[in-house]
């Protein structure tokens, strides 16, 4: 692998989680396919994943053009078939550049976007899976109603300090969002850092 260029972003939080994300996606991944990203970030998740899962096509997005170039500077240091450069993608865009994907991911995306983004990723995620296709979500959230540690509450309202319309989400809203377009909840799973991940698949029936 090439060093990337130095458009590439480094964001702490993705070394310190990429590890026990992918032990959770090393459980619930389809075998083969396309795994869209929202919310790409500095694309480091990408890089390090499509090293990981080999087998799977990695399509990075985001809406940032900072975060866009980061991305194509870790494809381009990666030169991995199976690592795409990056489409630009707001969670809640109406129509996506692309048809299909066999999983979605976001990772720390919901709780700094305002609430439509979470719709827009839901009906999304929901248009471009296959029946039992996998959501995965990671992040902060609220279970019913309460912060899982003082850490969270703080970090809520310094959210909500740099934007009204930010803030950690009480999980049931969100899997309410979900169940609302065919995506089934099938399960919590406790993180570090006070995080979780949450997983859906969409249903048969809403096909």
């Amino acid at each position: 692998m090439n060093l990337p260029s130095e458009k590439a972003r480094h964001f702490p939080a993705t070394v310190r989680n990429r590890d026990a994300i992918a032990a959770v996606l090393t459980r619930v991944l389809p075998d083969r396919g396309t795994v869209l990203e929202i919310g790409s970030g500095s694309g480091e998740h990408a890089h390090h994943f499509s090293e990981l899962f080999p087998h799977l096509t990695w399509q990075p997005s985001d809406p940032d053009q900072l975060n866009l170039d980061s991305i194509r500077a870790w494809v381009d240091a990666a030169g991995r078939p199976n690592l795409r450069p990056p489409l630009s993608i707001n969670a809640s865009d109406v129509i996506l550049p692309l048809d299909s994907a066999d999983a979605v991911m976001c990772v720390n995306v919901i709780h700094i976007s305002p609430w439509d983004a979470t719709e827009g990723l839901m009906r999304n995620a929901a248009l471009v899976l296959p029946p039992e296709g996998l959501l995965y979500l990671y992040g902060p959230y609220r279970i019913a109603g309460v912060h899982t540690a003082p850490s969270n509450e703080s970090f809520d309202r310094s959210l909500r300090e740099r934007n009204e319309t930010w803030g950690v989400r009480d999980l049931e809203d969100v899997i309410s969002e979900a169940d609302k377009n065919g995506l089934s909840f099938i399960e919590r799973i406790e993180m570090p850092a006070n995080n979780q991940s949450v997983i859906f698949r969409k249903s048969v029936s809403s096909v």
